[in-house]
């Protein structure tokens, strides 16, 4: 009889509402080519900015559970949203798990600002967040802090429209106040915005945009570089959560 395969080898797992979360996986890709890579996108509940903090925390837990069920051994929330009210709960969840999340780079952006204007480009979710509360406090009290809410780019980039005059009728109309605060840097605060970025440089030349996805994708490439090389599945989620 021949023996049993080896266990494979450990996977990070990324997820996020739809595609938005692409964005940090390739970025970790680009790291980390031959890395095992787990996507979940909750489409069924898409987009997260509008849904209640409860409903959003549930719905992140529950992918989370599949993904460790699945062998992944490292978590990535690649969603602003999620981030803001559900990193708590995944790492007492998973105790024994790493969880990156997403955070607003309002460190970097202070830091870059030509104008003392820096633009947070993010979803209702993350604007109301603790995280983007604390960063803000904690890193830009030499710089004025303007938020808006991408109203309408999660379901252009779901829908593949990035460049229609529908998009840039939407796009215009969210940038026309970061612009006339003179924000430089503007950060790019939803992992779906990313992929608007060429429609975002054509209608304001010259503005830096500040895409944290590197960022978070070299965090999770040290941590994917300290995980064991096999990994057995103990964890398993037979019954969905109550």
């Amino acid at each position: 009889m021949p023996p049993a395969p080896p266990p494979p080898p450990p996977a990070a797992g990324f997820l996020d509402s739809g595609v938005g979360g692409l964005s940090v996986a390739r970025a970790f890709l680009r790291l980390r080519p031959s890395a095992r890579v787990l996507y979940t996108a909750d489409w069924a509940f898409c987009p997260y900015g509008e849904r209640p903090d409860e409903v959003v925390r549930d719905r992140v837990r529950r992918l989370a559970d599949d993904l460790v069920a699945l062998g992944c051994r490292l978590l990535v929330v690649a969603c602003n949203s999620a981030s803001a009210v559900a990193l708590d709960a995944l790492r007492a969840d998973h105790p024994d798990i790493p969880v990156v999340g997403m955070e607003p780079a309002v460190k970097p952006a202070a830091a870059l600002s030509r104008t003392g204007a820096v633009g947070i480009l993010a979803t209702a979710h993350t604007l109301r967040g603790r995280l983007f509360r604390e960063t803000s406090a904690r890193f830009a009290s030499g710089v004025r802090v303007v938020p808006a809410v991408g109203e309408g780019f999660v379901e252009l980039v779901e829908s593949g429209d990035l460049s229609s005059p529908a998009a840039r009728a939407a796009v215009s109309r969210v940038l026309a106040p970061l612009l006339a605060a003179r924000c430089d840097p503007i950060v790019l605060g939803c992992t779906h915005y990313p992929f608007l970025l060429p429609l975002l440089r054509e209608l304001a030349p010259g503005v830096r945009f500040l895409d944290p996805s590197d960022a978070v994708a070299r965090r999770a490439a040290a941590l994917y570089d300290r995980l064991p090389p096999r990994c057995v599945n103990k964890k398993r989620y037979p019954n969905p959560r109550p």
